[in-house]
């Protein structure tokens, strides 16, 4: 099991540092000068010269990259904007709280909603409510995140007037992202619960347990829901990045100043520092759930940690 995690972790490493070179080279080979952004056209050459040579564009690619990597992993410090002339730092600070809060409402919401009806959908196959609920969420499958938001905000900020457009100061300004994100995301996970509960009732431990004569609840709550919520808790875990990177589009179609927004206008102003900041977090947040949901399915079925430990050996 340890090496097993160790290679985890290594591979996990090492796809960041992968990233985080694609990334850098990426940004600076698009387009345009981030300097002609900061200053006026009338403004002389020996003055973008120097400010070139202040922000550090002038030093190879090569130079530019291992002092960058080097704050970050000694220092914790992405630099300094080139558009604000902030520490990326600061911004970050204002900004991840929000993102953080909003995600952690539609995880919440998500895993509150769609775990019981995932359940229910299980218990009655087959059935009218089991019908209901699985074509619902085929539906809201195929509907886009942005289109959803734009629906929501015509419903019920322009023709019933009940919810802001915009904002992030009340709770009623929460309502609108929040379910945009909930709806988008809950869909698969009701699924995913209706199949691994379906298939966790057919299992023969299942079988055995009825013939010992156990009622049907100590079957259903100790060996049925035990067993499928294995990889549902292991997924739900997975799936929290996607909430952060879907989280994009829901702070720029709602206003809200998150790092979603913040990632977004960076790169429309080509501030490398920010965007190469908010790309690196959010693979970072990735990779660490992915191992984190390795780790989880370890702990929680024997079945995976035996077949790991005989693996490694």
């Amino acid at each position: 099991m340890r090496t097993y995690y160790l290679k985890r972790l290594s591979m996990g490493a090492l796809l960041i540092f992968s990233v985080s070179i694609l990334v850098f080279s990426m940004m600076h080979m698009m387009p345009g000068d981030p300097i002609d952004l900061m200053v006026d056209r009338r403004v002389s050459q020996d003055r973008r010269d120097a400010l070139r040579k202040e922000y550090g564009l002038d030093r190879p690619l090569i130079t530019q990259y291992v002092d960058w990597a080097g704050k970050i992993l000694l220092h914790g410090d992405f630099g300094i904007a080139i558009r604000t002339k902030q520490p990326v730092n600061d911004q970050l600070s204002r900004r991840i709280p929000i993102s953080l809060k909003l995600c952690g409402l539609m995880f919440l919401f998500e895993l509150i909603i769609a775990v019981p009806l995932g359940l229910i959908c299980a218990y009655k196959k087959d059935s009218w409510i089991d019908r209901i609920i699985t074509n619902i969420s085929l539906v809201m499958t195929a509907v886009p995140n942005f289109w959803l938001c734009v629906i929501l905000i015509i419903i019920f900020s322009v023709k019933l007037k009940w919810l802001p457009i915009s904002g992030y100061e009340q709770a009623r300004n929460w309502v609108l992202p929040v379910a945009s994100g909930v709806l988008g995301g809950v869909s698969g996970t009701i699924r995913l619960t209706r199949s691994e509960t379906i298939d966790a009732m057919r299992q023969k431990y299942v079988v055995t347990a009825y013939a010992k004569g156990l009622p049907h609840r100590a079957v259903v709550v100790g060996h049925v829901l035990r067993n499928a919520l294995i990889l549902i808790t292991v997924l739900m875990c997975m799936s929290i990045p996607w909430l952060i990177s879907g989280a994009v589009i829901t702070e720029r179609m709602f206003g809200i100043p998150g790092m979603g927004h913040l990632l977004i206008n960076s790169i429309v102003m080509q501030d490398y520092s920010v965007v190469q900041a908010c790309v690196l977090i959010i693979t970072t947040l990735t990779v660490a759930f992915n191992i984190l949901g390795d780790i989880l399915i370890g702990l929680l079925d024997p079945r995976i940690r035996i077949a790991q430990t005989e693996g490694a050996q």
